[in-house]
C-alpha cells in the first residue's frame, strides 16, 4: 500500500472549515436535470439530450486513501486494467434488456486500451471543431453525431457553417468509430454481455472545461449527478480522457460518491479509459477547475435499441 499523500481539494478544505467553525454549511445543491438543455437543443433544431463507460474483479493494491478521499487511478501512475465491483442499485429492475443489462455493477479504468497516439489524434479532432464555437462559460461541448456545438450561450449545428476545406475529415470519423470500438469491446468483454446488444447512445460528445466562470446551469459540471437517472437511455458510461492531470490541469478530477460522502477519484491522464454502470451506484461529479484546459470525450452506450445511434459519417457536412 503506498503512503498516504496530500491531495489538494480546495472544495474540501472549505467544508471542513466550516464544521470546525461551527457554522452550519449551505445545503448541498440537487443534481440539475439535463431537460432543460434538451429544450435549448431542441430550439436550434438538434434534438439530443447533453448534459454536461468478465475478469474477477481486481484486487488493486496501489489505491492511496486521504482524508477522505481514495484516488483509484493516478495521472503519475500507469493503470493497465483496475476493476471495482459495486451493489447494484434498483435502477434496472424495470428493465427487460435481460442479456445486456448488468448482471454485476462496477467502475474499470484502463490505461493502454486506446493508445496515446489515438488518443492525441482525437485531441487534435476535437480542438479543429471546438475552435468554431465554445461557450461563454467554462464548459463546452462537441457532438459529432448530431452536430451540436457550444457557441457562446447556446448551440449551433457545426455541420452548417464548417467550410468545405479545412473541416473534419474522413480519417478523423475513422478513428473516431475506432476508438469507440475498442471501448465497447472491452465493456462487453467485462461485464459479460453480448456485442451485438451493446448499442452506442446519446449524448456521445467531446468536452473542454477551462476557468471560466459559469454563465448559464449548463455550464455547472461539477453537481453530482447519476446518469441513467439525468439522461434516461444510459446502462453503461466511458470516458476516454484527452489531458492530462497536473500537467495540463488542476482540479477537474472524476470523483465518485459511495455512501453519500466516500469520494473516490479517479485523475484524467491522456488516453485513460475509465467506464462504469450507469445507475445509483456509480452517483459522481467532476471537481470544478482550477486552472488549465481539461478534455476528455465521453462515450455512452444503452442496451436499447431503440436509442440506438449511428457514426458520424463525413456526408452530414453542409447540413442546413
Amino acid at each position: 500500500m503506498a503512503k498516504p499523500r496530500k491531495v489538494p481539494s480546495p472544495q474540501r478544505d472549505k467544508k471542513e472549515k466550516a464544521k470546525s467553525s461551527g457554522k452550519n454549511s449551505a445545503p448541498e445543491k440537487e443534481p440539475y436535470s439535463m431537460t432543460t438543455k434538451v429544450t435549448v437543443l431542441g430550439t436550434v433544431g438538434l434534438g439530443i439530450f447533453l448534459g454536461v463507460y468478465f475478469m474477477p474483479p481486481i484486487v488493486i493494491e496501489e489505491s492511496i486513501y486521504e482524508a477522505g478521499l481514495t484516488v483509484l487511478a493516478s495521472s503519475t501512475k500507469t493503470t493497465p486494467i483496475s476493476s471495482y465491483e459495486v451493489k447494484c442499485s434498483d435502477d434496472y429492475q424495470q428493465d427487460t434488456f435481460y442479456e445486456c443489462k448488468p448482471k454485476f455493477c462496477g467502475r474499470v479504468i484502463m490505461d493502454g486500451l486506446v493508445q496515446e497516439e489515438e488518443a492525441k489524434y482525437l485531441l487534435g479532432v476535437a480542438k479543429k471543431g471546438l475552435a468554431y464555437g465554445g461557450s461563454s462559460g467554462g464548459a463546452s461541448i462537441l457532438d459529432l453525431h448530431s452536430g451540436a456545438l457550444s457557441k457562446q450561450d447556446k448551440f449551433i449545428n457545426i455541420y452548417s457553417i464548417l467550410p468545405e476545406e479545412g473541416g473534419f475529415t474522413e480519417e478523423d470519423f475513422n478513428m473516431y468509430k475506432k476508438v469507440k470500438n475498442k471501448i465497447q469491446k472491452a465493456i462487453s468483454k467485462h461485464f459479460k454481455i453480448p456485442l451485438s446488444s451493446l448499442y452506442l447512445t446519446k449524448p456521445t460528445f467531446f468536452s473542454r472545461m477551462n476557468t471560466t466562470e459559469a454563465k448559464t446551469v449548463h455550464d455547472e459540471y461539477w453537481h453530482k449527478h447519476v446518469d441513467k437517472i439525468t439522461y434516461g437511455s444510459f446502462h453503461y458510461t466511458s470516458l476516454l480522457y484527452l489531458s492530462t492531470y497536473n500537467e495540463d490541469f488542476t482540479g477537474g478530477r472524476f470523483i465518485f460518491v459511495d455512501n453519500g460522502k466516500d469520494e473516490k477519484t479517479v485523475e484524467p491522464r491522456l488516453g485513460r479509459v475509465s467506464f462504469f454502470t450507469s445507475g445509483s451506484e456509480n452517483v459522481h461529479y467532476v471537481e470544478k477547475l482550477e486552472s488549465g484546459i481539461r478534455y476528455a470525450i465521453t462515450i455512452s452506450f444503452t442496451c436499447d435499441p431503440d436509442m440506438a445511434i449511428n457514426d458520424p459519417v463525413v456526408r452530414q457536412y453542409n447540413v442546413k
